[in-house]
C-alpha cells in the first residue's frame, strides 16, 4: 500500500487510572499532531534544529513539556528568568509557525470516574481521535494510502494493550463501524530525537491546563488553539469526555 502525505505523533498528559485520580490534575489528555510530510521535512524540522542550535549549540537536546516546566536536565539553565522568558517567547513562536493539525481529546476523571464508564480513559481518548483522522482525511478524499501513528514506548504491557486497542478500532470496532483502512501504529523510544514527537508533548498538557483553569493566562494554549481540528464526532460530554476547542460542558471544575 502507498504512504500517504501525512505522519501523526501522539503523546499524552496525566495518566489515565481511574483507581487514585490527581486532585491537581484530574485529566487524561491525549493528543495527536499531524503533519503533511512535505511541510515537515522542509519546514517545521529544520526551524525545530535551527531553535535547538541556538540555545544549546547542537540539536540533541529533547524538547519535554515537564523538564522545561521544571526547569530540569538540559533546561536548568532557565532558571534564569530574562533566558526563560527569551525561550518561552521563542518557543512559542516556533511553534506557532509550524504547520499541524492537532486532534485530541481531554477525560476530566472526576466525571468519568462517577459514571463508571466501561472502557478506560485511553481507549476513549484514542478512539475519538482516530475518528477525527478519518473523518479529516475523508473529508479532504486522501483515504487509501498508508499512514503512520507513532507512539512514545511507555513499557511492554502498555505497548501490547495500546496495539491491541489500536487493532480493535482501526480494524472496524469503533461508533462509525467502518475500518480505517491503512493506519498503522509504531513505537517510538522515549529519548527518541523526533521533532513530531516532541510537539505532540509540547501540545498535550498546555490543552489541560486550558481546560481546568480557562481564566489563567495560557500562552502556548493561545497558539495550539488555532491549530485544533474541528471535524466533529459525537461524544457524551456530560460524563467527562471534551474536545478542545468546543465548549466546555457544565461539570466539575
Amino acid at each position: 500500500m502507498q504512504n500517504g502525505e501525512y505522519i501523526f505523533y501522539a503523546d499524552e498528559s496525566g495518566d489515565h487510572s481511574l483507581v487514585s485520580v490527581d486532585a491537581a490534575y484530574p485529566l487524561f489528555v491525549l493528543t495527536i499532531c499531524g503533519f503533511r510530510i512535505s511541510e515537515y521535512t522542509q519546514g517545521t524540522v529544520p526551524n525545530f534544529q535551527k531553535f535547538k542550535f541556538r540555545y544549546f549549540g547542537h540539536d540533541m537536546t529533547v524538547l519535554h513539556e515537564h523538564e522545561i516546566r521544571k526547569q530540569a536536565g538540559e533546561f536548568a539553565c532557565l532558571t534564569d528568568i530574562v533566558l526563560r522568558d527569551r525561550f518561552q517567547k521563542d518557543l512559542t513562536e516556533i511553534v506557532g509557525a509550524a504547520r499541524f493539525d492537532i486532534f485530541s481529546c481531554i477525560i476530566d476523571k472526576r466525571v468519568f470516574r462517577s459514571d463508571f464508564f466501561p472502557d478506560n480513559p485511553y481507549q476513549v481518548a484514542l478512539s475519538i481521535c482516530l475518528q477525527m483522522i478519518f473523518k479529516y482525511l475523508q473529508k479532504a478524499r486522501k483515504l487509501g494510502p498508508s499512514y503512520h501513528f507513532v507512539f512514545e514506548k511507555r513499557g511492554e504491557k502498555e505497548d501490547r494493550d495500546l496495539e491491541l486497542e489500536f487493532r480493535r478500532i482501526v480494524d472496524g470496532q469503533n461508533p462509525l463501524r467502518v475500518p480505517f483502512d491503512g493506519f498503522k501504529l509504531r513505537f517510538a523510544d522515549k529519548k527518541s530525537n523526533s521533532t513530531g514527537m516532541q510537539l505532540a508533548d509540547l501540545t498535550a498538557r498546555p490543552l489541560g491546563v486550558a481546560y481546568l483553569r480557562p481564566e489563567q493566562p495560557n500562552r502556548a494554549a493561545e497558539v495550539i488553539q488555532s491549530k485544533l481540528c474541528k471535524i466533529k464526532v459525537a461524544v457524551n460530554a456530560q460524563r467527562g469526555i471534551h474536545i478542545p476547542g468546543r465548549k466546555k460542558a457544565k461539570g466539575p471544575g
